[in-house]
């Protein structure tokens, strides 16, 4: 496991993931962690992360990708909880959500599965952020890879997201 912490521009240099070359355009302050990527972590990306970070899975938060009435939405919530499709819909203003397929999630982000950044997508989708992310100075989501996670203040990520804050998360 290591630790950057950057400022600025010169966090990316211009080069990483299009989430850190988007928080570095924003000029926010952000650390870059990275990790190793256990080959068994399977489904779980987001809990091997926040084990492997040492951090609680309550500030680590994993980017998921639904269809609310037929349109794709992104839906960030803690590794230690669910997404609340009902919840996700209401908050998105429609009736029914499920989960995207994988391979939709993808193309429309630009990422692969277990390392989709709410930041820095492809196509900026419509974003909800559970309202747990407020109770944290700062939280973790992925950095738009697998074994990199971004750290940065939660209205950070609710700016550069144009996310709304909801009670999306279950359990």
């Amino acid at each position: 496991m290591s630790s950057a912490k950057a400022k600025g521009a010169s966090k990316s240099g211009g080069k990483g993931t299009p989430a850190t070359v988007a928080a570095a355009k924003a000029k926010i302050d952000f650390s870059l962690h990275t990790y190793e990527v256990a080959p068994d972590s399977g489904a779980s990306y987001g809990e091997a992360a926040a084990d492997a970070l040492g951090v609680p899975h309550g500030r680590l938060f994993k980017t998921l990708v639904a269809e609310v009435d037929g349109a794709l939405i992104v839906g960030v919530v803690p590794v230690s909880a669910g997404l609340d499709l009902k919840a996700l819909a209401a908050a998105a203003g429609g009736k029914k959500a499920r989960l995207a397929d994988p391979a939709d999630a993808e193309r429309a982000t630009g990422y692969v599965v277990g390392g989709i950044s709410p930041l820095g997508q492809r196509k900026r989708l419509p974003t909800v952020i559970d309202e747990s992310v407020s109770g944290f100075a700062t939280v973790y989501v992925s950095a738009g890879r697998r074994g990199l996670q971004i750290e940065l203040p939660p209205g950070d990520l609710v700016r550069l997201t144009g996310a709304r804050l909801a009670a999306i998360a279950r359990g």
